[in-house]
């Protein structure tokens, strides 16, 4: 297959990538009973406490307006606490509540299941190339700055 051929190929394969992982990110935010943004943003803060807005909103690749839309609506469902740096009224940080520390815990186990049985899928002799090679189509799209 020449170039060009491969790029086609490449792109077939992470469109259906992203539809499958894309259906049950909205399958698991649903059970939640939050949005498919509202759930990687409290996966997120679950993961780096008291993170910044502007980090998260750098994490989930959105702009600063639809992450501080994003966030009101999880402190409006008691899900996350807002606070503002005594020092720089500018900086705000973001951490779960109790309710939110459980929703966090839910998501991250159900998606762990999720993907373990993914990974029990893989040939074992071919699990580390898998990884390798997400790495580097990472890697490559951080480059081209997509």
């Amino acid at each position: 297959m020449n170039k060009s051929g491969n790029e086609r190929e490449l792109r077939e394969l992470i469109r259906v990538m992203e539809a499958k992982l894309g259906i049950i990110g909205e399958i698991e935010a649903a059970c939640c009973g939050i949005s498919f943004t509202q759930c990687h943003a409290v996966t997120e803060i679950g993961r780096v406490p008291n993170i910044s807005l502007n980090e998260l909103a750098e994490k989930l690749n959105l702009d600063n307006s639809t992450m501080s839309r994003t966030v009101n609506n999880l402190v409006n469902a008691n899900l996350v606490n807002r606070e503002i740096d005594s020092n720089d009224r500018r900086y705000i940080t973001i951490s779960l509540t109790d309710s939110g520390m459980e929703m966090f815990e839910k998501i991250e186990d159900s998606m762990g299941n999720y993907f373990k049985k993914i990974y029990d899928n893989i040939p074992q002799d071919k699990s580390s190339q898998v990884l390798e090679c997400l790495r580097l189509l990472i890697d490559a799209i951080n480059k081209s700055n997509c």
